[in-house]
């Protein structure tokens, strides 16, 4: 029997519904709407009678579900079982195991833990060329400085650059990292100041030795890795340190 309209109405109303389609009648029955006692219009006979006593629209409208069948329970064996080879892995193993501190995984260490440990060994690296600049700056106007005589510092025109390191070296130190791009602008501004100071005093060793430095210093800002960071943080400090040496002697 295909029924497309189907009149439903319950036993004690007298009013029909629908029509509806097969597709309908069956939301109907998952929405507990309808039941097989639910009266329907049969046009055959002419008669309302229950969905129930149709078979083949029950077949279609209550479709039998297929039974669940329980499976017996599944042993469950767990992987980390003692033998008589291996004792059974523990948590502080597997920690170990993650950070590459086992004999193991060793050579697999997170690479972001070998960038973080890289970029503090550049930062403080940078701090201490800071460190080494401010003292070759700051130091040959001590006494100046100590006395705030104005005219006396204006002899000493790398007060305000060794003040600048200081200032940076101590934000550095105190983790704040977002100094970076300032600190490159540095290594080019005393690149191109102080080189010129050198140069213009017949001193070009030392305009050598600055650039040395000071790319040092810019390729410590960039670099995460542990062979150029170190790489550039020797070049660094020796350039800077041998300025700073200079300008004291």
């Amino acid at each position: 029997m295909a029924m497309e309209e189907i009149y439903i109405r319950s036993a004690t109303e007298t009013e029909a519904r629908g029509p509806f389609n097969l597709e309908q009648l069956v939301s109907l029955i998952d929405t507990g709407q309808v039941t097989a006692e639910t009266l329907f219009y049969d046009a055959t006979t002419e008669q309302w009678a229950p969905i129930g006593s149709n078979p083949e629209l029950m077949a279609q409208a209550f479709p039998q579900k297929r039974k669940l069948k329980v499976k017996s329970k599944v042993k469950m064996e767990t992987l980390n079982q003692e033998t008589d080879s291996a004792a059974p892995i523990t948590v502080d193993e597997m920690l170990a195991a993650a950070e590459g501190r086992t004999a193991e995984t060793s050579g697999r260490q997170d690479p972001t833990i070998a960038m973080a440990r890289a970029a503090a060994i550049g930062r403080w690296a940078i701090i201490l060329m800071l460190l080494l600049a401010a003292a070759g700056e700051l130091l040959p106007a001590v006494d100046a400085l100590m006395a705030m005589d104005m005219p006396k510092l204006f002899n000493h025109p790398l007060v305000a650059l060794g003040a600048l390191d200081l200032f940076l070296a101590t934000v550095l130190a105190l983790g704040v990292v977002s100094f970076y791009p300032f600190i490159r602008f540095r290594a080019a501004l005393g690149l191109g100041f102080v080189g010129f100071f050198f140069w213009v005093h017949g001193h070009p060793l030392p305009v050598i030795a600055l650039a040395a430095g000071l790319f040092g210093l810019y390729c410590c800002t960039i670099f995460v890795r542990y062979l150029p960071v170190l790489v550039f943080a020797g070049l660094g400090v020796c350039g800077i340190g041998a300025v700073s040496w200079h300008l004291l002697s």
